[in-house]
């Protein structure tokens, strides 16, 4: 009794709200989870060729950069509002801005990453035979992992934040129930949604560094080597 009375009482902490609403608490996470995965993996395939398109070239790296810096700067509410008489009030307006938004901070790292590697490494790949494709991926691309992936870790943890925006046409994950929560002064889910929507972040940055660090075991070497 004492459980469904902080539900009467609009409590902010109450487990009967979880219990009760379990299934619209977790189809909110996935679509959460979903949108946030999808906008990210779009902006990395938009953001390679951009960073590799600006490698090297001053001015198309200055404009590519500018641009998207310019991107970021737009709130997200107007963003929305020019995106939406393209896509209409649907889950691709949502996952395009968000896209927009990250290319920011991806292509940046990326650029960063493949600048950084050293040119004595890429003479003495060049001298091995290895030709523009190959030193790419075997070779600059392997170097270049601890900044890309600093830059996905980066660009999913400020998505999962923005994609509760997308309450403002139903598409916001938890950010709908957090909305609706606020509207109606409903405590515990406005909490609970929030609450779920920080776990949600912290959990990617945690799986995205394990990542990061099995596929840069090198990193971990030196950090050790360094240490003693």
């Amino acid at each position: 009794m004492s459980a469904q009375n902080c539900l009467v009482r609009n409590d902010w902490i109450c487990w009967e709200y979880v219990h009760s609403r379990s299934q619209e608490l977790t189809d909110a996470t996935v679509q959460h989870v979903w949108i946030t995965v999808v906008s990210v993996l779009i902006g990395l395939l938009i953001a390679f060729p951009l960073a590799l398109l600006a490698r090297g070239r001053k001015a198309v790296a200055g404009a590519v950069l500018t641009l998207t810096t310019v991107l970021y700067t737009v709130p997200s509410l107007a963003m929305f509002s020019l995106l939406l008489p393209v896509f209409g009030l649907s889950a691709s307006l949502v996952v395009t801005g968000l896209v927009l938004y990250s290319l920011t901070i991806l292509v940046r790292n990326i650029l960063a990453g493949l600048e950084a590697v050293p040119a004595e490494v890429r003479e003495a790949a060049r001298g091995m035979g290895y030709g523009r494709i190959r030193l790419l991926f075997e070779v600059e691309l392997p170097l270049a992992l601890p900044a890309l992936l600093a830059g996905v870790r980066i660009a999913t943890v400020s998505t999962v934040a923005l994609t509760t925006v997308g309450s403002v046409v139903g598409k916001g994950g938890l950010g709908n129930l957090i909305g609706d929560g606020v509207q109606s002064t409903f405590k515990a889910q406005v909490l609970t949604a929030s609450v779920l929507c920080v776990l949600l972040a912290l959990v990617a940055d945690l799986l995205l560094l394990g990542l990061q660090r099995l596929l840069t075991p090198w990193t971990r070497i030196r950090t050790t080597a360094g240490a003693r």
